[in-house]
Protein backbone atom coordinates (compact mmCIF):
# COMPACT_ATOMS: atom_id res chain seq x y z
CA UNK A 1 0.00 0.00 0.00
CA UNK A 2 1.50 3.29 -1.11
CA UNK A 3 1.60 6.04 1.49
CA UNK A 4 2.83 9.62 1.32
CA UNK A 5 3.11 11.54 4.57
CA UNK A 6 3.82 15.28 4.57
CA UNK A 7 5.23 17.44 7.32
CA UNK A 8 6.62 20.91 7.80
CA UNK A 9 3.74 23.29 7.20
CA UNK A 10 2.96 26.21 9.48
CA UNK A 11 2.51 29.93 9.85
CA UNK A 12 5.23 32.30 8.68
CA UNK A 13 5.55 35.99 7.92
CA UNK A 14 6.03 37.23 4.40
CA UNK A 15 9.68 36.91 3.40
CA UNK A 16 10.18 33.92 5.65
CA UNK A 17 10.99 30.29 4.84
CA UNK A 18 9.54 26.84 5.39
CA UNK A 19 10.67 23.37 4.41
CA UNK A 20 8.12 20.70 3.59
CA UNK A 21 8.97 16.99 3.61
CA UNK A 22 7.15 14.01 2.13
CA UNK A 23 8.02 10.44 3.08
CA UNK A 24 6.96 7.89 0.47
CA UNK A 25 6.56 4.16 1.09
CA UNK A 26 4.89 1.06 -0.28
CA UNK A 27 6.59 0.60 -3.66
CA UNK A 28 9.63 1.52 -5.70
CA UNK A 29 9.43 4.90 -7.42
CA UNK A 30 12.18 4.58 -9.99
CA UNK A 31 9.94 5.53 -12.94
CA UNK A 32 8.01 8.19 -11.05
CA UNK A 33 7.99 11.95 -10.68
CA UNK A 34 7.48 13.22 -7.16
CA UNK A 35 5.84 16.58 -6.84
CA UNK A 36 4.01 19.25 -4.92
CA UNK A 37 0.67 20.88 -5.59
CA UNK A 38 -1.13 23.50 -3.54
CA UNK A 39 -4.70 24.59 -3.09
CA UNK A 40 -5.71 28.04 -1.91
CA UNK A 41 -9.14 28.61 -0.34
CA UNK A 42 -11.86 28.56 -2.99
CA UNK A 43 -9.45 27.58 -5.78
CA UNK A 44 -8.42 24.43 -7.58
CA UNK A 45 -5.29 22.42 -7.02
CA UNK A 46 -2.26 24.11 -8.61
CA UNK A 47 1.04 22.56 -9.71
CA UNK A 48 4.08 23.85 -7.82
CA UNK A 49 7.11 21.67 -8.66
CA UNK A 50 8.22 18.14 -9.38
CA UNK A 51 11.37 16.05 -9.55
CA UNK A 52 12.31 12.86 -11.33
CA UNK A 53 13.06 10.11 -8.86
CA UNK A 54 15.63 8.48 -11.14
CA UNK A 55 17.67 11.42 -12.46
CA UNK A 56 16.67 14.38 -10.29
CA UNK A 57 15.44 16.60 -13.13
CA UNK A 58 13.24 19.36 -11.74
CA UNK A 59 10.44 21.56 -13.03
CA UNK A 60 8.77 24.58 -11.41
CA UNK A 61 5.71 26.71 -11.84
CA UNK A 62 6.62 30.23 -12.94
CA UNK A 63 5.15 31.68 -9.77
CA UNK A 64 7.70 29.91 -7.55
CA UNK A 65 10.83 29.85 -9.73
CA UNK A 66 13.83 31.29 -7.92
CA UNK A 67 12.10 31.00 -4.52
CA UNK A 68 11.27 27.29 -4.12
CA UNK A 69 13.59 24.31 -4.47
CA UNK A 70 12.52 20.70 -4.75
CA UNK A 71 14.95 17.92 -3.84
CA UNK A 72 14.98 14.25 -2.96
CA UNK A 73 16.80 11.77 -0.79
CA UNK A 74 16.50 8.39 -2.47
CA UNK A 75 17.98 6.51 0.48
CA UNK A 76 15.35 7.92 2.83
CA UNK A 77 12.51 7.77 0.26
CA UNK A 78 11.85 11.39 1.08
CA UNK A 79 11.48 14.50 -1.02
CA UNK A 80 11.42 18.10 0.06
CA UNK A 81 10.18 21.53 -0.89
CA UNK A 82 12.31 24.38 0.41
CA UNK A 83 10.28 27.58 0.24
CA UNK A 84 12.07 30.92 0.60
CA UNK A 85 10.88 34.49 0.35
CA UNK A 86 7.32 33.38 0.97
CA UNK A 87 4.45 35.62 -0.08
CA UNK A 88 0.85 35.78 1.15
CA UNK A 89 -0.28 34.34 -2.19
CA UNK A 90 1.67 31.17 -1.36
CA UNK A 91 -0.89 30.41 1.34
CA UNK A 92 -2.74 27.13 0.93
CA UNK A 93 -2.78 23.44 1.61
CA UNK A 94 0.28 21.78 0.09
CA UNK A 95 0.00 18.21 -1.16
CA UNK A 96 2.77 15.88 -2.22
CA UNK A 97 2.11 13.44 -5.02
CA UNK A 98 3.84 10.48 -6.64
CA UNK A 99 2.91 9.35 -10.12
CA UNK A 100 4.38 7.68 -13.17
CA UNK A 101 6.40 9.96 -15.43
CA UNK A 102 3.92 9.34 -18.25
CA UNK A 103 1.20 11.30 -16.46
CA UNK A 104 0.91 14.92 -17.68
CA UNK A 105 2.74 17.19 -15.30
CA UNK A 106 -0.20 19.52 -14.62
CA UNK A 107 -2.72 16.72 -14.02
CA UNK A 108 -4.13 17.34 -10.54
CA UNK A 109 -6.05 14.12 -10.06
CA UNK A 110 -4.13 10.97 -10.90
CA UNK A 111 -1.46 9.64 -8.53
CA UNK A 112 -0.74 8.81 -4.94
CA UNK A 113 -1.42 11.86 -2.78
CA UNK A 114 -0.48 12.87 0.71
CA UNK A 115 -3.01 14.20 3.19
CA UNK A 116 -1.90 17.82 2.81
CA UNK A 117 -0.18 20.30 5.10
CA UNK A 118 -1.28 23.89 5.70
CA UNK A 119 1.03 26.76 4.85
CA UNK A 120 -0.07 30.22 5.90
CA UNK A 121 1.92 33.34 5.02
CA UNK A 122 0.93 36.52 6.80
CA UNK A 123 1.56 39.95 5.36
Amino acid sequence: QVQLVESGGGLVQAGGSLRLACVASGRTFSSYRMGWFRQAPGKGREFVADISWVNGNTYYAESVKGRFTISRDNHENTFYLQMNNLKPEDTGVYYCVARPSTIPRLDSTFGYWGQGTQVTVSS
